[in-house]
């Protein structure tokens, strides 16, 4: 195998992800020398239930996982390629390979996410729609993750204003998901791209689904959150845009409306309030964008309460836990919470695994 398909195949083995990968990269170097090995060294480096998934790896799986993707015309890439989307390369845990049918364009690295609830009031759907087309005319890609409810309508916003959409799945290309967006998917992928990291034949597993969220934000400058009850999925990818140093925008609601109490509790807890475009152009500074993509906006300048000051400066460029800053501020365990939550929406601090924070 050359290195393009052990990583596809790599991809098709269970509980390997990036890290994992990154992980066997260090020791091997190439991607198909991994293949090579024998168990006993894929045993101290990733346990030995994954290292004979490796070894035992049947060559017949990536052969009709690669023959599927031809006959649907989806083209598959890894993160070694140069078209891989460079706002995914940035984040944790970002995907090994990409399933794409359409295609993914230099201009998507300004693109927006754009979520919400499944079971939408006609508020949150509407307002979805609205706010796509409009940045999609402004020249923003929409992200979305075609589910039922904000999503449809935030990829058909976008469509109506002639602008470029994505489209995340929680599936593979063999099962589209929701049955009733198939024809949907077949426009996103004339005016963008429809994406999955799952291999073809992946089913539409509830587990899936959270993994999606991560590329919906990984994909995008910042989401936006239109409604989501307090449950919501819409806020777990709020929270994935926050590790990932995204902005997170979201639209009050009624404070007595179910649909938005996420969407409200994001807004006290930080989120950028909106209620027209020019709240997120402004905040992306759009205009600095065009001129280079790669610059980053300015700052606004963010005025601390006497709590966050106190936290802020428990947090230096060394990683602290939550234990050590309640033991160093004296707050109680749910306040720090809430104080950790608003510094990472200003994006002063940033989250690392294992709940430790560092400032950004």
């Amino acid at each position: 195998m050359d290195n393009f398909e052990s990583l596809v195949s790599l991809n098709l083995i269970p509980q390997i992800g990036s890290a994992r990968l990154d992980e066997l990269l260090g020791y091997f170097g190439q991607p198909q020398d991994i293949f090579n090995a024998g168990r006993d060294i894929l045993g101290k480096l990733v346990g030995g239930r994954i290292g004979e998934g490796i070894v035992s790896f049947d060559t017949g799986k990536l052969d009709r996982d690669l023959d599927a993707a031809r006959k649907a015309g989806v083209e598959v890439i890894t993160l070694l390629d140069r078209g891989y989307p460079r706002n995914l390369r940035q984040i944790p845990g970002r995907p090994i390979v990409l399933y794409i049918s359409g295609r993914i364009a230099d201009d998507d690295v300004l693109s927006l996410g754009v979520v919400g609830s499944r079971r939408a009031t006609l508020y949150g759907l509407s307002s979805a729609e609205k706010f796509s087309g409009e940045m999609a005319s402004s020249g923003l890609t929409i992200v979305s993750g075609m589910a039922r409810g904000v999503d449809t309508y935030a990829h058909r916003g976008a469509l109506k204003a002639g602008g470029r959409t994505i489209a995340v799945m929680g599936s593979g290309f063999n099962h589209i998901y929701p049955p009733e967006n198939r024809g949907l998917a077949e426009k996103i992928a004339k005016n963008g791209a429809v994406v999955s990291e799952f291999p073809m034949d992946t089913r539409p597993l509830a587990q899936n689904f959270p993994r999606r969220n991560r590329l919906i934000s990984g994909l995008s400058l910042g989401v936006l959150v239109t409604e989501a009850a307090r449950n919501s999925g819409a806020l777990i990818t709020a929270d994935f845009a926050l590790e990932q140093g995204r902005d997170v925008f979201a639209l009050p609601g009624r404070i007595d409306a179910c649909a938005s109490a996420g969407t409200n509790q994001l807004l006290k807890q930080g989120a950028k309030l909106v209620t027209c475009s020019e709240d997120i152009l402004g905040e992306l500074n759009f205009c600095g964008y065009l001129k280079n993509a790669a610059h980053e906006p300015e700052k606004k300048e963010r005025v601390l309460c006497a709590e966050e000051e106190k936290l802020y400066r428990c947090i230096g460029c060394d990683p602290a836990s939550v234990d050590e800053l309640i033991e160093k501020t004296s707050f109680p365990n749910s306040r720090i919470s809430s104080l950790i939550l608003g510094l990472q929406f200003r994006k002063l601090i940033k989250a690392l695994p294992g709940k430790q924070f560092i400032r950004s």
